[in-house]
């Protein structure tokens, strides 16, 4: 069972047909939109970061002409804490491991497509979401695959693709490596680890969406932070090393990686593929995870909350993925006769250059994986309410939880591949509903960009 997966992955979910398909998806929607998210940036940024700055009028404007479950930013900050996971460590390491530096630049590539693709669902899951039975707004593309292109047995199988994928990718995958940290850096007892995760998350989870993102909104710009700044002390100490890692990257994109020490070499075609796939896994763009959090956003406009889909993905890929890599790459681990463990790279990475700044990244791992489990949650929660209604979420919650303790406890090669599995077979409903639903995202594009500063009623 374990090898069919693992060629089914490898060769076609997160192999070159999905890799071309996701791609090819980003540049129908970049031309469709006439590229607006990236000719508009400063709008993106001003209405992403920028309404974090302390400015009481614009608050009560916006408050007064908004209408939503949460703010723009927490559900920002639950779909980040989806995204900035292990895979801006772990998925860095492997994508230089496998594809040498220049994997990073095609990662950068497919993060520049994924901020049209995120923007679009978004977009998508804001237009056509709806009220549920206790009043919450809920969305994402099990809605707009019904309403949109009036496919509801195609969102039926992405409920249930997200539903399996949140027992995966969501909770047992995240406890797993959460416990095998602890236990590597601390010695802690791996079910002591999972006993104590489960309790956490059940007190996080029984809150429902308010909680979930009012723990997000603290979470994910504390730990983001934590580990920014730990790495840039790191990259302050190998400064003069950086422009040659920028010209690593840039060089060996075109050219491939020749073999060295521990590292077999690779040619441009493997590290485009290996950093295309990375950056994919990372950022999610295309998965249609992200939108379903983004949906019980309070905003005037779909397409205002689509520009936080953008920044997350600028914000998960191009800022947190390349300081990972600057780290890896200037520490010269990656080229060291033996090679090192993926998960093991960045921590050694960070020691190499401060002694004891390791922990960093084991710290950071603690954090992003606990903010995976809760984000995932609610990915999965939504998916079982769209197939059975809200009468299943208790069971839904329980089963979660003990997925959690049990993740944390046992061996989970399989669940991995089959997580992966899962999370492929997510994009196919969701991508085929972007591309026939692209006429609908370049009307409400075109729309809110004549005039983004106007608030619509």
């Amino acid at each position: 069972m374990y090898t069919a997966i693992k060629f089914i992955n490898d060769k076609i979910l997160w192999g070159p047909p999905m890799l071309i398909l996701i791609l090819s998806t980003g540049i129908c929607l970049a031309v469709a939109t006439r590229a607006a998210i990236f000719k508009n940036f400063r709008t993106v940024m001003k209405y992403t970061l920028g309404t974090l700055i302390p400015n009481k009028k614009k608050r009560e404007k916006n408050k007064a002409s908004d209408s939503g479950t949460i703010s723009p930013f927490q559900a920002a900050s639950t779909a980040l804490a989806a995204t900035v996971g292990t895979g801006n460590i772990i998925g860095v390491a492997t994508a230089i491991q496998l594809g040498g530096p220049g994997a990073i630049f095609w990662m950068w590539i497919s993060a520049l497509l994924g901020m049209v693709i995120k923007f679009s669902e978004v977009t998508l899951s804001v237009a056509y979401r709806k009220k549920n039975e206790s009043g919450e707004f809920v969305g994402g593309p099990m809605y707009y695959i019904t309403d949109g292109i009036g496919k509801k047995w195609l969102a039926i199988l992405f409920c249930i693709f997200g539903c399996i994928s949140s027992f995966g990718i969501g909770s047992s995958v995240q406890s797993n490596s959460l416990s095998g940290c602890l236990h590597d850096a601390f010695g802690i007892n791996v079910s002591v680890t999972g006993a104590v995760t489960a309790v956490l998350a059940a007190m996080v989870l029984i809150g429902g969406i308010k909680r979930i993102s009012k723990v997000a909104e603290i979470l994910v710009p504390f730990m983001s932070l934590f580990y920014i700044l730990g790495a840039l002390a790191v990259l302050f100490i190998n400064l003069d090393k950086i422009p040659a890692a920028f010209s690593d990257i840039f060089h060996d994109a075109f050219t491939g990686t020749a073999a060295s020490g521990g590292f077999l070499g690779s040619s441009m075609l493997y590290a485009m593929r290996i950093g295309t796939s990375r950056g994919i896994f990372t950022n999610e763009a295309g998965l249609g995870s992200a939108p379903i959090a983004h949906a019980s956003a309070s905003t005037d406009h779909p397409a205002r909350q689509g520009l936080w889909g953008a920044f997350e993905v600028f914000f998960d890929t191009i800022i947190m993925c390349t300081i990972t890599a600057l780290v890896i790459i200037t520490s010269g681990l990656w080229k060291l006769p033996d090679a090192i463990a993926p998960n093991a790279a960045a921590r050694i990475s960070f020691d190499i250059s401060i002694p004891g700044s390791g922990y960093i990244v084991t710290v950071g791992m603690v954090l992003f994986a606990f903010a995976t489990i809760i984000a995932w949650y609610y990915y999965g929660e939504k998916c079982a309410e769209f197939l059975m209604g809200r009468k299943i979420i208790i069971l839904y919650q329980i089963v979660y939880i003990f997925s959690i303790f049990l993740g944390a406890t046992v061996d989970i090669t399989t669940v991995w591949e089959t997580a992966d599995l899962f999370n492929g077979l997510m994009a196919l409903p969701n991508l085929a509903a972007l591309l026939l639903l692209t006429p609908e995202i370049k009307k409400i594009s075109v729309d809110f960009f004549k005039n983004p500063d106007k608030i619509r009623k």
